[in-house]
This record gives C-alpha cells, structure tokens and sequence, in this order.
C-alpha cells in the first residue's frame, strides 16, 4: 500500500516529475512543477480551468517537451522522449475526447490497443479485459460509436489495459457522464486499478469524488502546485471551494492553450 506521508511517497515514486516547466513556443504554462506517484496509488489533480492540467498531462506523455525539469518513470529517465516511446515505456492514456475509434467494433478497438504486443497474446488479452469488463463481452461485435458514454469510457480503458501499462494517465474521464455512472468509474473500476497495483494520475473536475477514491492530491492554479496533500486530509478543509478554484492558493490562473 502506498505511504500517506510526503517522504514516504518520495522514495516510493514510480511516477516522478521534478522542476518541470512547458508549454507552447517559448511562453510557458507550467512553471518548476513537481509530483510523485506511486505504483498502487491514485494521485489526483485538481484545479480550476487554465491551471495548467492539461499542459502537464501532454508533458508527462511526451507529447510536449519540457524546456526544464526531469521526468522519470520506474527510475528511468523519459524526459523528452517522443510519445510512442513513453507509451511504450509503460504508460497508459485515456483522453477526455476522441477515446475511442467509433468506426470500429469494442473487439476491433481492444486489438489496436495491442498493436504493439505478440500476436500469440493479442486474443487472451482481449478476454482478459472482457473478464474485467464484462459489458464489454457482450457487445464484442458492436460498433464503439454506439455505445453509451460510459460504455465507451470502459472501452477506453480496456484498450489502454491490453498492455498492462505501471501508470495510468485519466484526463477527466467523468466527463459528459451521468452522476451515477461517474461514481461507478471512479469507485469501482479505477479503486479496483490502483489496487491492483497500478500507478494512477487522474485529472478531474469532480473534487469532492476523485478526493475520495485517491491517496494523495495535487492543486494547480497558475501553471503551478500550489498545494499537495494527503487526499483525505484536503477534502476534510472548509476552503475545499476556494481550493480547487485556485482563490485559496492562488488567484492567477494562465492559458493552458495559445
């Protein structure tokens, strides 16, 4: 089980970025920002719009290059790596948008997230994650464009599980869901992740649900952390409002896209 306490966390990073700034040409969007996250754990971001989420999530995968900091996963250094080699390092991404490939079936889906494996494992992988998902299994022939939008949010993870990725990086992934199905994601199949192990950085705009369900809580306003905390312990503070609107910790916020 992942330590509540800082140093604890520190010598147990899996996940590590340290002084890291990017952003977009020569203007950054985060600035000297650092976090840690274990195998095991739910480290959670929250943060009102333009804090800089967004930006810190393209940076962790690669998709930005920093201009300074280090990023390391399982001790290896990633920073700057190219998206493809960073996924296949053991990443794993689930965007907010754009998660599934509509066109294709739930199976067709789950095969392309594992393009990169053997194709003697490819089958038993997809009845891996069926077994996880059992919606899935009984929709195998149906096309992801007409699957309900927490349907195509499970598909979406258990494309990105073919590969059994150490890290799990959610961006938002309640988004546009029914409250009910919402709890559902993050109570059960995301709680049910980290216990298995998986290192998971969760984006999110429902704070209250994600402190929940997540060991350790990073607050971003202004392109920075400007508070971390155990999850439990920040959900338990009166100003948890301000908190996550940055009024709290900082009132500037900046642009997290040009």
């Amino acid at each position: 089980m992942p330590t509540s306490s800082a140093e604890g966390r520190d010598q147990q990073a899996h996940l590590r970025l340290t002084g890291v700034t990017a952003g977009y040409g020569t203007a950054p969007v985060i600035e000297d920002v650092s976090l840690t996250v274990a195998l095991g754990e739910v480290a959670t971001v929250i943060g009102p719009n333009g804090a800089g989420k967004s930006t810190l999530l393209k940076t962790v995968l690669g998709i930005l290059r920093p201009s300074s900091g280090e990023i390391t996963l399982a001790g290896g250094r990633i920073t700057g790596l190219p998206a493809n080699q960073v996924i296949r390092r053991g990443i794993g991404y689930v965007p907010q948008v754009k998660d599934v490939f509509e066109p294709l079936t739930v199976k067709e889906n789950l095969e392309i997230g594992g393009y990169t494996l053997p194709q003697r494992e490819v089958a038993s992988r997809i009845e891996e994650v069926m077994d996880r998902y059992p919606a899935l299994a009984a929709m195998r022939s149906r096309p992801a464009g007409y699957l309900s939008g927490g349907e195509r949010k499970l598909l979406a993870m258990g494309r990105v599980l073919m590969r059994r990725p150490s890290l799990l990086v959610l961006d938002e992934p309640t988004a546009g869901l029914a409250p009910q199905l919402a709890h559902e994601l993050l109570t059960r199949h995301v709680s049910e992740l980290a216990g298995r192990g998986v290192a998971i950085l969760l984006v999110e705009q429902h704070a209250h649900e994600a402190l929940a369900i997540s060991d350790w809580a990073y607050v971003m306003a202004g392109g920075q952390v400007r508070l971390s905390d155990a999850a439990a312990d920040l959900a338990q503070r009166p100003d948890l409002g301000d908190i996550f609107l940055g009024l709290a910790v900082n009132p500037a916020a900046s642009p997290e896209s040009p």
